[in-house]
């Protein structure tokens, strides 16, 4: 048998088993899916959202609980976009699916100025046209294929440019407070989901609305990410592993922890500061306990 033939198969079957542990230990951890379970796959046709639905029908076949797959998808109107290529896909994959349309693509191009972020106002109305459809199909959850890179942007996104201590969480409930919105692939690297959206060779479409903006604040995280992982082994995971285990009383949010009404109990604790000593620099072990493996 031809060695880089054996290897390369020896590769992608870690590569899936590897998404298909980091995605169960997410939706383990965080109660995403429960047995009777609705969930609508927000499908893009991008490789994240493709990504997303193939491993949970994988997971699906697996689960010790049942529960229903729907996929759903907004066809926002853009010029060009291949209409058939998704309802093709997902006919051949034997997945329930809806396609949505409804045209955000004129009403974004038309109040939000030329060269400005389309984002914002992209986001909140395909997010409302959504919460409209899973309440129309009895969907349980709504899944999205965020990943842990785009948490990680989101974090820095608000650190440096909102000035808060905000990501992007695992598990949510709408504003609305009618639908509970998850992200199985919390813990999934998007270089993971890159690699095997080429294995399974998904038919991607790309987003002509918003890809073309190359200076957007995230495109400028991401890049700092990158180039953190590739100066700084380990500071990425170490970051990110930081959102799972926060301090309030070593912050300075008074609605976290009363401050104001801490007085000297005369007990050790060993949770306690250590104001007067150098930081610590924990030992590998230290760093180790409660982290999320990505090898």
């Amino acid at each position: 048998m031809n060695a880089p033939l054996t290897k390369l198969a020896f590769e992608n079957n870690k590569l899936e088993k590897r998404l298909l542990r980091l995605t169960g230990q997410a939706i383990a951890q965080f109660n995403m899916i429960e047995a009777g379970d609705k969930v609508m796959v927000c499908l893009s046709g991008g490789k994240d959202s493709y990504s997303l639905l193939d491993v949970l029908l994988l997971l699906r076949q697996r689960a010790p609980i049942d529960f229903d797959i729907v996929a759903v998808n907004l066809d926002q109107k853009q010029p060009g976009f291949p209409e058939e290529i998704l309802p093709e896909y997902l006919r051949t994959k034997g997945v329930p699916f809806h396609i949505e349309a409804q045209d955000t693509y004129s009403i974004v191009k038309r109040l939000i100025p030329e060269g400005k972020t389309m984002c914002s106002l992209c986001s909140r109305l395909r997010r409302g046209v959504l919460y409209r459809v899973a309440g129309e199909l009895g969907a349980t959850k709504i899944a999205l294929g965020h990943h842990r890179d785009d948490t990680l942007g989101t974090f820095f996104l608000n650190l440096f440019y909102g000035g808060t201590l905000k990501a992007m969480p695992p598990k949510l409930m709408s504003d609305d407070g009618k639908h509970i919105v998850i992200r199985p692939l919390a813990y999934v690297e998007e270089a993971d989901l890159g690699r095997y959206a080429e294995l399974k060779a998904f038919p991607i479409i790309p987003c002509n609305l918003c890809g073309s903006q190359v200076n957007l604040k995230r495109q400028e995280i991401k890049r700092m990410l990158i180039e953190w992982q590739k100066r700084y082994p380990g500071r990425v995971e170490n970051t990110f592993n930081a959102l799972a285990r926060v301090t309030p009383s070593h912050l300075m949010d008074a609605d976290l922890f009363d401050f104001a009404a801490l007085r000297a109990s005369g007990r050790a604790d060993i949770d306690g500061d250590i104001a007067f000593d150098e930081p610590p620099c924990n030992s590998q072990e230290d760093a180790a306990a409660d982290v999320i493996r990505f090898a």
